[in-house]
């Protein structure tokens, strides 16, 4: 059977609690979280040689910082992201973080792979769609031979 659910953590719902599917296609961090937390359903991590690097974006918006008087602590938190000690923090939660000394002190947990963006080698976000998921692109093409 085949679910494409609309996230992360829905599709590991579906795929740890409902036992729907073989394969579970996710992001790194959410994959040693559930074998951390399902310890006793010994799942299989695959880290591929090559993988998109997925970087979460961070922004404030500006009307509400200015309604609100918080540019201070905005510029502040985001600051503080890209420290040492909130770096820490993300690798501990199975995040691949940037700051050379925690990426030192983590390597351990974290099986080489070599990065890429998606404009490296797909061009766009919008290439992708058109390319791989719009309908009758790349995605519906390999999802109909496995019918077969």
């Amino acid at each position: 059977m085949v679910v494409f659910d609309t996230g992360g953590r829905g599709a590991t719902t579906s795929f740890v609690d409902r036992e729907l599917g073989d394969v579970l296609i996710t992001f790194e961090s959410e994959v040693n979280n559930i074998i951390a937390q399902y310890p006793d359903q010994q799942f299989e991590r695959v880290v591929p040689p090559t993988n998109v690097l997925a970087e979460f974006p961070v922004a404030w918006i500006d009307r509400n910082i200015a309604r609100n008087g918080t540019e201070k602590q905005a510029k502040a938190y985001l600051q503080y992201l890209y420290s040492k000690e909130a770096q820490q923090v993300l690798a501990r939660y199975f995040y691949r973080v940037h700051n050379p000394d925690v990426i030192e002190a983590t390597k351990a947990q974290f099986p080489p792979t070599s990065l890429f963006t998606v404009e490296q080698v797909f061009g766009s976000w919008e290439q992708v769609q058109q390319q791989h998921f719009a309908s009758g692109a790349l995605l519906d093409k390999l999802l109909a031979q496995g019918k077969r």
